[in-house]
């Protein structure tokens, strides 16, 4: 199964079911690997065993450890070649792996947040595996977004954007739905009316990660747009398998160019042993 979504931001792509059990192993069907914007109901109860495949980082004094570090795992190795056979992900490299164990019995949870931006880069990846879930985008700005009726197709919503008029002959009633945190803004529209600018902090942009897919977030939906996943939606086990590269401060021309060719070097062995 493959899929493209929306401006090149989502990327869809079906994976072996060994993967799934290759990540399973390492989080551990009772393990609590909570930390940061991750939370559970295990957390004050439970240490964090060892999920992570990557230097050490402390990302408020900017300083990282690679003395344990080891690279990334061998069972990687494929999903990474892999990944590059698709063009948003073209040239891409991780140099870390971080494996989480969501469950619905222990109330798994991520709260909406922006992932770091001075040692992570452009993209950052994940695939998720065993369970469907929904990641829930939000967006703190005061700018506004203009919304359509879904019944409108993607040439008719240009259209419709350029010329507020072009839909005057048609009179069937639509609703447009705007959910964030449990609130929902509705109202009714015709389509010689067809769009409707909303603020964007009023609005929770739902993409739903069927099984064994993938996303890729860059662009705003990295840099802007902060991502979670609500205890709500996660129904049954699932695992999750994050990858990200490095920035533009550590690649080629970068202050610490030398330091990231060192990073990609242990990574890309893919003899690593969790953190």
């Amino acid at each position: 199964m493959e899929a493209v979504r929306g401006g090149g931001r989502r990327v869809a792509v079906a994976y072996p079911s060994a993967a799934a059990a290759a990540a399973s192993s390492s989080a551990g069907p009772e393990a609590c690997g909570c930390k940061g914007s991750r939370s559970c109901l295990l957390c004050e109860e439970a240490a964090p065993p060892p999920q992570d495949y990557g230097p050490k980082v402390n990302f408020k004094k900017r300083k990282l450890k690679l003395a344990d570090f080891s690279g990334l795992p061998k069972f990687s190795q494929e999903l990474v070649t892999r990944m590059k056979n698709h063009s948003p992900l073209a040239g891409f490299s991780p140099v870390e792996q971080c494996n989480l164990d969501y469950g619905p019995e222990r109330g798994s949870a991520i709260d909406p947040h922006l992932d770091d931006w001075w040692l992570w880069g452009e993209r950052l990846v994940s695939l998720n595996l065993l369970s469907s879930t929904v990641l829930s985008m939000t967006c703190d700005s005061e700018d506004s977004l203009q919304l359509f009726p879904a019944s409108l197709s993607e040439k008719e919503q240009r259209r419709a954007s350029g010329s507020p008029s072009v839909f005057q002959n048609h009179h069937q009633s639509t609703s447009f739905t705007s959910e964030r945190l449990g609130n929902t803004i509705e109202w009714e529209a015709d389509y010689s009316s067809s769009t409707k600018l909303v603020p964007s902090k009023d609005i929770t942009v739902a993409v739903h990660l069927p099984r064994r897919s993938l996303v890729v977030l860059y662009g705003p939906a990295r840099y802007v747009w902060k991502h979670a996943i609500y205890r709500n939606h996660i129904t049954s086990r699932r695992i999750c398998v994050t990858f990200r590269e490095l920035s533009q401060e550590f690649s080629n021309g970068g202050e610490q160019e030398a330091l990231g060719r060192k990073l990609l070097q242990i990574a890309l062995t893919f003899q690593g042993t969790p953190m």
